[in-house]
């Protein structure tokens, strides 16, 4: 899929410290705007249990070793990264869904979900290898990060790139992202290769930063909130 105008995200993670201010203002925006516009009587309603648009995952591996003068070494290492949905340019999320309810706008190159199509199926999130779809029990529809679309109409910026006290994060189309960023360091683990979907997401790689998929660490933490 090509799109005239396709926004992404930058994500810099040599400055994210792990502090999650992206994941709960995503989850903010999440309970205050969108699950209370959805109920047409006005009442409060709480945040989609288990439901995390933004997230952050602390990834870390290496080991200790012993030498023969019976010193020892390590090459223990351990990085932060900030992931979302990256609004694919070719996404398995819209190909898995049978009623088209999941779409990429042509406006902008974010991926939508049309509520009143989707039956909850899940298929998208079967499909997508970041976790992006995410389904809410309660209504039975499949819920994602939208790009904070109406803040972009605005001339803002999403609001977990504005939440970001270090500043590890932007969003704008990916043409002033390369020109600001340029292509960036490839993706790092724990992302999946990029060629599954082509996804819209520059990375400044961690010193540390492992390929993505080279199985070298694991997911040390990813707090729930």
């Amino acid at each position: 899929m090509t799109q005239a105008t396709q926004y992404g995200f930058y994500v810099d993670s040599t400055k994210c410290s792990g502090c999650k201010a992206c994941h709960v203002s995503c989850k903010d925006r999440q309970s205050n705007e969108i699950r209370n516009n959805s109920n047409p009587e006005g009442n409060a309603l709480p945040a989609l249990e288990g439901v995390t648009w933004r997230r952050v995952y602390e990834y870390g591996g290496g080991e200790w070793t012993k030498g023969n003068n019976g010193c020892f070494e390590q090459n223990v290492f351990a990085y932060y990264m900030s992931i979302g949905c990256n609004h694919c340019s070719e996404p398995v999320c819209v190909k898995a869904c049978p009623t088209g309810a999941m779409h990429k706008r042509r406006e902008d190159g974010l991926v939508h979900i049309a509520s009143e199509l989707c039956i909850g199926c899940e298929s998208c999130a079967r499909a997508c290898p970041y976790d992006a779809p995410q389904i809410d029990r309660e209504r039975k529809v499949m819920t994602k990060c939208d790009g904070c679309f109406e803040r972009i109409a605005d001339g803002r910026k999403p609001v977990c790139v504005e939440s970001c006290p270090l500043r590890a994060l932007d969003f704008d189309t990916m043409d002033n992202l390369r020109e600001k960023y340029g292509d960036g360091d490839g993706h790092i683990a724990p992302l999946p290769s990029p060629s599954i979907t082509s996804p819209n997401l520059i990375i400044k790689a961690n010193v540390n930063g492992r390929p993505s998929g080279s199985g070298e660490g694991q997911i040390l933490n990813l707090s729930e909130v």
